[in-house]
């Protein structure tokens, strides 16, 4: 695990007697130093000055970097995580056809297939890994099933990837990876978006690094790539100008959300190293806490710790758990991943075998996690106080029950 370089004296890891901390310590926090903010600025005001707001040289920067510290041979960048996942399935085609999701993602991922003319076939998830794995694909699959999107929860790639990709290509299946936790993440020295034929990340302020909105695809297939293009485009099949050839839309980045994405770029090894130093502190202080379990990385995995996940005892409440850490000791634990599956989604509810099968997994999943906070600029002070402070709240859990 990196662990990037030592905080100052008040950063190392040591025993102290839980105390309150002074200040809190908050669900989310995304990081902007001087210097980046000079950057974007510099940035901005030259796209304002040449008047080239959309598609221009700093979104082409943006890509090409994306590009490069993810090993692709082509990026794609658009409006938002949700938009690149539909382009990306739209590439892949998916009208008519089912799409085997996970019940336990976000709402983009199965609307996005929806938009598409497709069908959401939801399926199980391994409790391990948070993820689709060969077993439940197995359970989920029909004759009309057409593609799999695999969903690297928490930034966490699932040591099945490779599986789950001969899987789909002995079966005349296409793979797609929604990526938008993944940003860096790794699988056995590869990078996500490597394993599906298309990949789709997010930037959204919550996300590793952001661009205030937007999105980007990644594919090693160049002609995906110019469907993307011409599919964020208003499916136009130049952006100059040319017949309109796809039912795109107005998925275009700006070049203003592409300088803030570009100098977070920058940041992102930096920001990975944070983060992993935190989710280190929290592995050894929760490591023998009764009422809590944090979720195991696979050893071959390097995530970006997109979430710190744990899994709560049976008959701890994570209402109570929550509300206490924050009324008594201001931390604010982050959203779960997912607290509410698909197939408790209301506006999933008449999708085909919702209403008929079980997804017992996914249900323990969501009721039982919780999501420690882990911010690109969280020091160990703070990760010690947060690790306190569970420890503390679990144990008077215990004691009033």
């Amino acid at each position: 695990m990196t662990t990037g370089a030592e905080d100052g004296p008040e950063a190392s890891v040591g025993s102290a007697v839980p105390v309150p901390a002074a200040a809190p310590v908050p669900a989310a926090r995304p990081v902007f130093p001087e210097s980046d903010r000079a950057a974007i600025a510099a940035l901005i005001d030259e796209s304002l000055r040449s008047g080239s707001l959309t598609l221009g040289p700093v979104t082409a920067r943006f890509e090409e970097g994306f590009a490069r510290r993810h090993q692709a041979p082509h990026a794609v960048a658009v409006a938002s995580g949700t938009a690149a996942v539909e382009i990306a399935v739209r590439t892949l085609g998916c009208e008519g056809g089912e799409v085997i999701v996970p019940t336990n993602t976000f709402y983009a991922t199965a609307g996005a297939v929806v938009k598409a003319g497709g069908r959401p076939r939801l399926a199980d998830v391994d409790p391990a890994t948070l993820a689709l794995s060969v077993a439940t694909l197995e359970e989920a699959v029909t004759s009309g099933t057409v593609g799999v999107v695999l969903v690297h929860i928490a930034g966490l790639i699932t040591p099945e990837a490779d599986a789950i990709r001969s899987w789909c290509e002995a079966r005349g299946l296409w793979l797609a990876e929604d990526a938008a936790h993944a940003h860096g993440s790794a699988l056995g020295g590869r990078p996500a978006g490597s394993f599906g034929r298309v990949a789709a990340f997010s930037f959204y302020p919550t996300k590793v690094i952001t661009s205030g909105e937007g999105g980007m695809l990644t594919t090693a297939e160049e002609g995906i790539a110019e469907e993307a293009r011409i599919y964020r485009d208003q499916g136009k099949a130049g952006f100059l100008g040319g017949d309109h050839v796809r039912m795109g839309y107005a998925w275009r980045l700006s070049e203003l959300h592409a300088a803030v994405g570009l100098t977070q770029l920058a940041r992102l090894d930096e920001f990975m190293a944070v983060r992993q130093r935190a989710a280190a502190v929290y592995d050894e202080r929760l490591a023998d806490v009764a009422g809590i379990t944090p979720l195991v990385i696979p050893a071959q995995c390097v995530t970006n710790y997109y979430k710190y996940v744990a899994y709560l005892d049976p008959g701890v409440d994570r209402g109570e758990l929550k509300a206490r850490l924050r009324a008594e000791w201001g931390v604010s634990l982050s959203g779960e991943v997912y607290a509410r599956p698909l197939h408790d989604q209301p506006v999933f509810a008449d999708l085909a075998g919702v209403r008929d099968r079980a997804f017992p997994v996914a249900d323990l999943v969501c009721d039982r996690q919780v999501c420690l906070p882990v911010h690109s600029d969280l020091t160990v002070g703070e990760a010690e106080r947060v690790a306190d402070a569970v420890t503390a709240v679990l144990a008077g859990l215990r004691v009033g029950s």
